[in-house]
Formats: C-alpha cells, sequence, structure tokens
C-alpha cells in the first residue's frame, strides 16, 4: 500500500439533504460525547471539585474546556472532510506515530474503562440498594454493554444516548438554579489551591477528564465520519452529503452543553456538600450516595428519584459509550498499524476487540480497586499525561496534505491547540515534580 499517494478528496455538499436534517444527524456525535463526559468529569470529578473547593475551580473547568477545544474539533474536521478516523491522518504522518499513539493510550484504555465501570457500579448499588460489591456489580455491567455494541452499535448507541441525556440535563440545570442562594461566592476568588501540591495533583486529574480524555477526538472522527457516510449513502444520487460548518456547529453547540454542565456539577457540589462541609466519600456506592442525596436535598425526594434514575441511566450510556470508544480507538489503530484499512476489516476487528477490552476492564476492575477516588484520580492523571501527545498528532493530521485545504482549521484555532500544548506540557511536568 503507498500511504503517500492516497488522498482522500473533499466531500462535496448535497442540495437535495436539508440542512435542519442534516444538523440533527450530525448533533448524534455531539450528544454522545456529551454524555460520555457527563458520567465522569461531570457526576464525579466536577462535584467532587465543588464538595472540596467550593467554586475555586471554576476557573480550571473553564479554561480546561476551551484549551481542549480545538483537539476534539480537529477530530471532527478529519472525519467531516476524509470520510476516516484521524488515526488515517496519523499513518500518514508515519507509522512511528500510530505506535506513539498506541503507546500513550492503549495501555491505560483498561484502567478508564475500570474507572467508568465503578463510577456506573457505585450509582447502581445506591440506587438499586442491593447488597452486593462494586466490582461485581461492574463486572456484570461490563458484560452487558459488551453484548449491547455486539448486537446494536452505534445506531443503538445513538438513541439510547439521546432520550437519557435530555432529562438529567434538565434536572441538573433546575438542581443548579435552585442551589444558587446556598453557594459560597466568595471562594470563586479563593486560589489558595495553587500553593496546596495535593490540590494541584486533583486540579491535573480533574483536567484530565475535563471534558472528556482527548482519545475521544479518535472516536468523534469514527461517529462523524460514520455520519456522513450515512448522508451519502442515503443521497448518493445528488452527491450526498452535509456541510463542514454544520458538523462543527453541531459539536460546538454539544460542547458547550458540556461545558455548561460541569460548571452546574461543580456548582451543585460547592452549594450542598462544600457549604454542608460534607466531605466526599472514597467508596463509589457511598459518593453516589452522595451525588443522590445532593439532588434530594435541592429538588425533593420525587424529582431526586427521577435525577437518580437518569443519572443511573447517564451512567450507563456513559459506560456503554467509553467502551465503544476504547474498541473503536483499539480497532482503527490495528488498522492503520497494519494498513487493512477497508471498512469491512474495521468491523471484523471490531467485533474480536470488544470480547477482549472487556475482560481486560474486569480484570483491572478486580485487581486495582481498592479505593475509588484513587482508582478515577490515577485514570484521569494518566488521560491528562497522554493528551499532549494527541493534541501534537491531531494539529499535525489536520495540517498535514490529506487534509483538503478548504477543510483546515483557521490559523486562530491552531494557535489556540499550541497554547493549549505548551499548557499541558507544563502541567505533565508538575505532576512528574509533584509526584
Amino acid at each position: 500500500m503507498n500511504v503517500g499517494s492516497a488522498r482522500p478528496q473533499p466531500i462535496t455538499p448535497a442540495a437535495a439533504v436539508g440542512r435542519k436534517q442534516a444538523v440533527w444527524r450530525l448533533i448524534g456525535p455531539a450528544l454522545l460525547f456529551s454524555g460520555v463526559a457527563i458520567g465522569t468529569s461531570h457526576l464525579v470529578q466536577s462535584t467532587r471539585a465543588g464538595a472540596v473547593y467550593g467554586l475555586g475551580l471554576v476557573g480550571v473547568i473553564v479554561l480546561a474546556n476551551l484549551l481542549k477545544y480545538p483537539a476534539f474539533r480537529f477530530g471532527v474536521d478529519y472525519g467531516h472532510a476524509t470520510g476516516q478516523s484521524i488515526l488515517a491522518g496519523y499513518r500518514h504522518l508515519g507509522r512511528w506515530a500510530v505506535l506513539l499513539f498506541a503507546l500513550a493510550i492503549l495501555p491505560i484504555t483498561p484502567i478508564i474503562h475500570a474507572a467508568v465501570a465503578a463510577a456506573t457500579s457505585g450509582v447502581f448499588i445506591a440506587v438499586t440498594g442491593i447488597d452486593a460489591t462494586t466490582p461485581a456489580v461492574g463486572a456484570i455491567l461490563l458484560l452487558i454493554v459488551g453484548g449491547v455494541l455486539l448486537a446494536g452499535g452505534y445506531d443503538w448507541l445513538d438513541k439510547i444516548n439521546r432520550v437519557l441525556l435530555s432529562f438529567l440535563v434538565f434536572s441538573t440545570v433546575l438542581a443548579t438554579a435552585l442551589v444558587l442562594p446556598r453557594v459560597a461566592w466568595p471562594t470563586l476568588t479563593d486560589f489558595t489551591w495553587m500553593t496546596d501540591p495535593v490540590a494541584v495533583l486533583f486540579v491535573i486529574a480533574l483536567a484530565g477528564f475535563m471534558p472528556n480524555p482527548l482519545e475521544v477526538s479518535v472516536s468523534q472522527s469514527l461517529w462523524t465520519a460514520r455520519v456522513e457516510s450515512d448522508l451519502r449513502g442515503e443521497n448518493s444520487g445528488s452527491g450526498g452529503g452535509s456541510r463542514l460548518e454544520d458538523a462543527r456547529l453541531a459539536f460546538a453547540s454539544g460542547y458547550a452543553l458540556t461545558a455548561i454542565l460541569a460548571i452546574c456539577f461543580c456548582i451543585m457540589g460547592a452549594g450542598v456538600m462544600h457549604s454542608g462541609a460534607v466531605t466526599p466519600e472514597s467508596s463509589a456506592p457511598a459518593f453516589a450516595a452522595q451525588v443522590i442525596e445532593l439532588y434530594r436535598s435541592v429538588l425533593g425526594d420525587g424529582a431526586a428519584l427521577l435525577a437518580s434514575v437518569a443519572a443511573l441511566s447517564v451512567m450507563l450510556t456513559t459506560l456503554l459509550g467509553g467502551v465503544d470508544i476504547g474498541c473503536r480507538i483499539v480497532a482503527s489503530t490495528l488498522q492503520q498499524a497494519t494498513d487493512r484499512t477497508e471498512p469491512a476489516s474495521f468491523g471484523a476487528i471490531y467485533r474480536v476487540i470488544v470480547p477482549v477490552v472487556v475482560g481486560l476492564d474486569i480484570l483491572v476492575l478486580f485487581t486495582l480497586l481498592s479505593d475509588f477516588t484513587t482508582l478515577m484520580d490515577l485514570a484521569t492523571s494518566l488521560a491528562f499525561i497522554a493528551a499532549p501527545v494527541i493534541a501534537i498528532l491531531n494539529h499535525l493530521s489536520v495540517a498535514g496534505p490529506t487534509m483538503p485545504a478548504e477543510a483546515r482549521p483557521s490559523r486562530r484555532i491552531q494557535a489556540l491547540n499550541l497554547a493549549a500544548i505548551i499548557v499541558m506540557l507544563g502541567l505533565t511536568a508538575a505532576f512528574f515534580t509533584l509526584r
């Protein structure tokens, strides 16, 4: 295979595809992005940030979302413009780029999945009240997730996520509005955490999953390419497809929603737990029970029950989306590393990878889960350490020769990505220094 000679052609928009219809379809990957983010970085880490530091870390949350936006957006750009995973862009840089990505991401994928499974298991135990251990429930949930992915794939994932996410968004925004009078607003300008090494390490962990690990940009390119492929197939007679501006608008909308919800969870943690001097529990079920109590104290028993069910539902969707992301990344990495880039090979590799990844996730869940918050901080910190590598590779891919010139990001957003890389490298150095 002559990698250097393959140049994907720009996709021509089809007049027959209504813009609203195209945007509605493109919203799917954006909402999946939000759904995956809410379960871990928001429900767990943002709430902890508010509980421990009040509003002191809101600025960190806003800055993390701002700085990581370009690298995620590059995945959308590449997937839409070329119809391929952004890992194809890595491959055009050289096999070294794919191997570097694999070295940075694949070893930590089961740890990330185990952390998400532990969080989901904690919410499940807190909501249902069953007498079971976190690893046992997490293992069962992972097996169910693996079965769903093998049976339904992206289509089921998209439909489930749209329904569940809408209710949690509504209940979270309402709860945030009601808790505002309880918030200690002076903590917004309290930056004493900057002199505390433990707090700085938590900030690095918070940024690692805020709003998502950067490897999600790979799945974002795959999800976007999938939707674009469907649109082109349905409208092949007229050239099919959607406009890149619409794909960017859809993703920006979902990303903005994700950032706003991160702030909402931080405010709820600050208004209920920090103001009430409630220390976050270290076990997954106990912490989940605290989050549910947070909803109950603000919304009342009835609404809290619905919010709890919605939180569980979104955690399940987060787990489903997270495992799908990991399996797609592994499958796509193997494709690019072996130059087996035909679409049929992806499906075959994916079906083999799902049970293997789920098995590794369960192994990690039973071996590393002694303290929930420690496991979560480990997963998020490792994700942050890998982030500069992904941001650099994404930047080189969208600026490279395989990206159609008219689809390349503006100089402004490329400059923002370069600034983000510098900040992430600095924080990575701080992580190793403080550890």
